[in-house]
């Protein structure tokens, strides 16, 4: 495992951090945590986590799992300021979590999911959730204090120059980097660790678009493999968030860390000239928008439409997937149809994408009528 200073902390943290939103809820708390006890036998010492990821299970996995684990760990979470906008409610709020990770201080601790800088006034205002975080990190509970943001490079930028926060965490990745890369930059720049999630788009780069995305990969190499290694061996990116269900994805993510190969001039631009801004418009499957007053299955609709958005599937060909996503595939047990839809709103609001998912459910209901 390579490990990388984390900004001007003094931490060094594993390239490649355990990104606990893809536990299998399916199994035990026991299972789970011994899951990630074996990634932190593989070198790994970077815990990511917030409430409410898993069923809001991930937190209590970690806090089992953390129990019977030796060495030295770092542990992050998260809460956002929308939430939690006064001191005392942040305060309470790091002390949930402190209790159940079951740990004595939290090291990274991330103003949470910043869409617009109103999110970031809203946190820095007095009496606000930074203001908690402050009185806390004197107490010792809290190391740094960090953020977890979806905004464009120059709002990263106005951020990291504030120089309030020692840390970003960005949606970032090998599809995505021409359009994310003035935030990377910024915050590298200032000194800042900076944290990649979505490291495979959100599932825009699974191993069933192996020849669309050959473009991406060495010889020898898979996409998803190089994917990885794009970020675990970027000298910008610190950390390089993963999520896990078994330890074979472990394995395979850190034997691509230990020897990546940081992508050359070359390489960066053969894949700039191959992607487009579609790639930046892809579903990330951060979930946000999965209260849906219609109970429409928002995330993995808009999962299915990353195959029109990303790989530019005609209509004809969206439609053809229809019956294998409604009977075994992403809308498998769905309980609402796309037509469903009474443009609420909410699900534009939560989207840290700013995606137009009220005129793409309009398209697969479009699709939908026209099955058959």
């Amino acid at each position: 495992m390579q490990y990388k200073e984390y900004g001007k902390t003094g931490k060094r943290v594993s390239c490649i951090g355990f990104g606990a939103m893809r536990f299998d809820t399916s199994k035990s708390l026991a299972e789970n945590a011994e899951l990630v006890r074996y990634a932190c036998s593989m070198g790994i010492n970077y815990f990511d986590t917030a409430p409410g990821y898993c069923a809001d299970q991930s937190e209590p996995i970690f806090g089992e799992a953390f129990k019977s684990m030796p060495g030295e760990f770092h542990v992050s979470t998260k809460a956002m300021p929308t939430s939690f906008d006064t001191a005392r409610k942040a305060k309470d709020q790091v002390r949930r979590s402190l209790d159940r990770l079951g740990v004595s201080k939290i090291h990274f601790y991330h103003i949470w999911c910043l869409r617009k800088m109103e999110h970031y006034e809203l946190a820095m205002r007095p009496g606000g959730q930074y203001e908690g975080l402050l009185e806390l990190q004197a107490e010792g509970l809290i190391d740094h204090i960090v953020c977890s943001s979806h905004m464009p490079g120059a709002e990263i930028k106005r951020i990291v120059e504030d120089g309030k926060v020692e840390g970003v965490l960005l949606g970032l990745n090998i599809l995505n980097f021409p359009y994310r890369w003035d935030g990377v930059k910024a915050a590298h720049g200032a000194g800042c660790g900076v944290v990649a999630m979505n490291p495979l788009g959100g599932g825009a780069i699974p191993p069933g678009h192996e020849k669309e995305l050959a473009f991406l990969a060495a010889d020898g190499e898979t996409p998803t493999e190089a994917a990885i290694r794009f970020l675990a061996a970027c000298p910008e990116v610190t950390v390089t968030l993963v999520g896990f269900t078994t330890p074979r994805q472990v394995d395979a993510a850190c034997r691509v860390a230990e020897g990546a190969r940081p992508f050359n001039e070359a390489d960066l631009d053969r894949i700039r000239r191959r992607v487009s801004e579609n790639m930046n418009a892809a579903c990330t499957g951060c979930g946000y928008c999965l209260d849906c007053p219609q109970n429409l299955p928002i995330p993995s609709y808009m999962q299915y439409y990353n195959e029109k958005q990303v790989f530019g599937r005609s209509d004809a060909e969206m439609i053809r997937q229809l019956d294998f996503q409604h009977n075994w595939g992403l809308l498998a047990g769905r309980k609402a149809g796309a037509a469903e839809c009474i443009e609420c709103g909410q699900c534009e609001e939560a989207c840290t994408q700013r995606l137009p998912i009220i005129e793409r459910l309009k398209e697969i209901a479009a699709w939908e009528n026209g099955r058959g």
